[in-house]
């Protein structure tokens, strides 16, 4: 079990940070509008693969243009820890809010920019170029925009209510991703499809840009974190230099944490990217040409219902996560993805819309036992000084060698082998690697941030605190 190395030491009532409500009201909101930014993209991306594939891949065959948007799809996380390495320790120096409101202008203007450029039959091999840029620089940013961010709520949040108050950052996730499948039915509904190829794919990209601008706006408008203020507080007297080489120690140090949050974020992350990112192609384009599925408009709406019914649970199952633990929701998370794996991906493969649903439902109910519960977990495995650092680059590391390559690694081995089991072999993998990380993962609710001093939501609760430690 690991556990946050700390001396012990008796809090005054000084200590306690105190929080007004409304101000950790702004700081959720500032927070979430990166990821609904995020996800906006993805979901647009995922659900405009087909089309995405004629645009840019014309001069390919089926089998290689589906292969190749997935590729594209996926190779954004290869830099994701790249950006994480230079974004995660540039947050630990200047302070989260800098650092997430230019990861913001770097996504809205990378998903915009994908909405600009021409296609291969007007400007040839430099249109997937150019979208491979654009891709680059989303994976770039997104890799110093969720670690961050998750960080930037549980600094915020009080120690009681960090597992309610995270949750509302995977609320906008799932936000994004469902503004992305509207947007991308409402493409397909509205415009024919000749107009869809040449102009109507690219508005739906264009809307990241005023996304983006909004979340510059909430963000700028916010102090940092009370835990970063102290920490720099803290070591205003400190020489830049000697805090890189410290923390660089402490990051070498804290290796067993790390491989804990890698594991964790590797079952959450599998799971959401074969759910949001592969589910789509899979069931309209796969499971088809083995004669069974269901047809696009269908597909594309139970997506939709299946994310308002996840959307309305997690800030539920994150509240419960306040009472009960982290670790006894996501253990459920990572039992349902080993036993059921096979039931829900062989609803998926039926030919009716209901089949599709339950199975898709099931996926996104393990999902959500971990969206609920990670944003408040994952920080704490790591201390204030290093917080940045630690958790973008364990987090980017595990998304890009494992979780965010799953649509492309799903579509080649599925197209391989003809094998459409695969993403059930795939998922029960993540579920055993999420359940021993979960062991030895010391439960964190209630806990004050490593490093940090407690937080209460109130004066109330910050004298109670130091009344039960005898104070």
């Amino acid at each position: 079990m690991l556990v946050p190395d700390e001396r012990p030491r008796r809090w005054k009532l000084d200590d306690i940070v105190v929080t007004d409500p409304p101000i950790i009201r702004r700081a959720i909101g500032a927070a979430a509008i990166g990821n609904i930014t995020e996800w906006y993209d993805f979901g647009v991306y995922a659900y405009f693969e087909p089309t995405i594939k004629k645009v840019f891949f014309s001069g390919l065959g089926d089998t290689a243009g589906t292969i190749a948007t997935a590729g594209l799809f996926a190779v954004a996380f290869l830099v994701r820890p790249i950006g994480g390495m230079v974004f995660g320790p540039l947050a630990d120096r200047i302070g989260r809010n800098r650092v997430l409101a230019t990861t913001m202008i770097l996504m809205a203007l990378g998903t915009f920019a994908i909405g600009c450029i021409p296609s291969h039959a007007s400007i040839g091999i430099w249109a997937p170029i150019l979208l491979l840029v654009a891709r680059l620089v989303q994976g770039f940013s997104t890799g110093g925009e969720y670690g961050n961010a998750m960080t930037f709520i549980a600094e915020y949040a009080p120690d009681r209510r960090r597992g309610f108050l995270g949750s509302w950052l995977e609320f906008g996730t799932f936000t994004g991703y469902l503004l992305g499948a509207i947007m991308v039915t409402v493409a397909d509904a509205v415009f024919s499809d000749d107009q869809l190829l040449s102009w109507g794919w690219r508005l739906p990209f264009f809307v990241a840009l005023p996304l983006g601008i909004v979340g510059v706006y909430l963000r700028a408008r916010l102090a940092d974190t009370p835990a970063y203020q102290q920490l720099e507080q803290e070591q205003e007297d400190k020489e830049k230099q000697q805090k890189s080489e410290g923390e660089a120690k402490k990051l070498a140090h804290l290796w067993p944490f790390a491989l804990v949050c890698v594991g964790l974020v590797l079952a959450w992350n599998v799971t959401n990217y074969m759910l949001t990112a592969y589910m789509p192609t899979y069931v309209t384009d796969t499971v088809h040409q083995h004669g069974a599925g269901v047809s696009s408009g269908t597909s594309q709406v139970v997506q939709i219902v299946v994310m308002v019914v996840a959307l309305l649970t997690i800030p539920l199952l994150g509240l419960l996560s306040d009472r009960i633990g982290r670790k006894p929701i996501a253990f459920v998370g990572a039992a349902m993805l080993v036993v059921l794996a096979f039931p829900m991906i062989l609803l998926v493969r039926a030919s009716s819309a209901v089949g599709v649903f339950a199975g898709l439902l099931i996926m996104g109910l393990a999902l959500i036992c971990f969206s609920s519960t990670m944003p408040s977990t994952l920080p704490s495995l790591f201390p204030t000084d290093v917080r940045g650092a630690g958790l973008s680059i364990s987090f980017n590391v595990s998304v890009s060698l494992f979780a965010g390559t799953t649509s492309f690694v799903m579509s080649t081995l599925v197209g391989a082998t003809g094998d459409l089991n695969w993403p059930a072999y795939y998922l029960i993998a993540a579920g055993l690697i999420g359940a021993v990380s979960l062991y030895f993962l010391a439960e964190p609710n209630g806990r004050k941030m490593w490093g940090s001093a407690p937080a209460a939501a109130s004066e109330e609760e910050a004298k109670e605190y130091v009344s039960a430690q005898g104070g």
